[in-house]
């Protein structure tokens, strides 16, 4: 199949096991030989940069609102009350009230008071695979990062944070573009347990005196009023603090995990880039933009026009809906030159792995704090990283990232 058959062949809903392995070679046909791509069910998937971005700028023409676009899947479930309260699908003003309240846990103070526990966590992770001298990249070190990290952040003892990360990946992978009934299930299933769960924790942290400095429920707890069923002023109901932390675990754990992992996955695949990156430790923060730009860990994102509208040459009616290409933005040769080669120094390097706009990731710094410093201290310690077995990627169109990795450390 030629590049013109393979786009005009593209569909969302029917993803083949060779595109979730590697999308790229056909995002490449689709950018070259129809970048506004109308797919059967009627829904466009852009693949150029500069369309993406327009989409991302355009926020009185695009809406982030889903409460249409996730009935036909959700339901009336908990599926459908968490991915519609939270905020990363839904407009101002309510967006910017839940963002104005998240805002204090990102400041720059916050994170900078956040930088020596990544450090001393990311430590004991690597003095516990220097002795084992084969982990998991994924379960042993690139998840364990995050799920420390917001744990800490949302108050969640130690011992309590056993099931997270599968409640996260359960309630995420019901956003893929096809939804099974087991997939269903099971994310209906983890809002449930996870709901029941903050809602003890909430209880729990009101009776508390502990005072963890990186501990931010107790401040989401002082925007809330925990007995209104309806939003006023500027308070959170509990069932939207509720939900926003589901989403601030969901966004902190999984976007962070793939970016580790596949920022490995591509030092591993270059071992140029890695000597140069061991010869040059100061690189790291170019490194990890470039890793985002490459293998971006959110591939997808989704808008809804609320008026006609024009893109990329292309008529758009009102109530049409997009996929924004993040991973086909990110290496569209008009923006990045030579996109398919790994350059740890590239600058400019204005990529969309974080959306762009009001949108824009709020825990983005962190995240490239989370990389910077897991990536970089990895590579510090071992003189050799490769693979001890088959990786797994995790199948997914809409997070690209692995479900296992074993790797040896030397």
């Amino acid at each position: 199949m030629n590049d013109r058959e393979a786009a005009a062949a593209f569909d969302i809903r029917k993803l083949s096991p060779d595109f979730l392995d590697n999308p790229y070679p056909t995002y490449r046909a689709l950018r070259q030989c129809d970048p506004v791509h109308r797919m059967p069910d009627g829904s466009y998937f852009l693949t150029r940069y500069d369309d993406c971005l327009a989409v991302y700028r355009a926020t009185e023409t695009w809406s982030s609102d889903k409460k249409l676009d996730f009935r036909p899947n959700f339901f009336d479930s908990l599926l459908y009350e968490h991915h519609t309260t939270s905020l990363v699908f839904n407009d101002p003003p309510y967006h910017a009230r839940v963002r104005k309240l998240l805002a204090p846990a990102f400041t720059p103070r916050a994170l900078r008071a956040l930088q020596a526990r990544i450090e001393a966590l990311v430590d004991r992770l690597l003095a516990s695979a220097a002795e084992r001298g084969e982990i998991d990249l994924i379960a042993d070190f690139a998840a364990a990062i995050p799920i420390a990290l917001i744990g800490d952040m949302l108050g969640i003892p130690q011992t309590e944070r056993e099931p997270l990360r599968g409640w996260s990946l359960a309630i995420l992978g019901a956003l893929e573009p096809v939804l099974s009934r087991a997939q269903f299930d099971t994310g209906v299933g983890a809002v449930a347990a996870f709901k029941n769960y903050l809602d003890d924790i909430i209880a729990r942290r009101v009776r508390s005196d502990d005072n963890d400095p990186a501990e931010i429920l107790s401040k989401l707890i002082a925007g809330t009023d925990l007995a209104a069923s309806e939003a006023h002023g500027d308070r959170l109901t509990k069932l939207e603090l509720i939900h926003n932390c589901i989403f601030l675990l969901n966004a902190g754990h999984e976007t962070t995990t793939n970016l580790i992992g596949n920022g490995v996955d591509l030092l591993i695949r270059h071992p140029d880039v890695m000597s140069e990156l061991r010869r040059h430790p100061n690189a790291i923060e170019t490194a990890v933009e470039e890793f985002l730009r490459m293998e971006s860990s959110n591939q997808l994102g989704n808008r809804r026009a609320v008026k006609d509208t024009m893109l990329g040459g292309v008529a758009v009616a009102a109530g049409s809906y997009v996929h924004i290409g993040i991973g086909a933005a990110n290496r569209d040769p008009a923006q990045f030159p030579d996109p398919d080669r790994l350059d740890i120094r590239r600058e400019p390097n204005r990529h969309l792995a974080f959306g762009t706009g009001i949108h824009a990731c709020a825990g983005m710094s962190l995240a490239r704090m989370e990389a910077q410093v897991a990536i970089g201290r990895l590579v510090a310690r071992f003189s050799r990283i490769e693979p001890a077995g088959v990786f797994e990627r995790s199948g997914r169109a809409r997070f690209r990232g692995f479900k296992s990795y074993p790797v040896r450390l030397l």
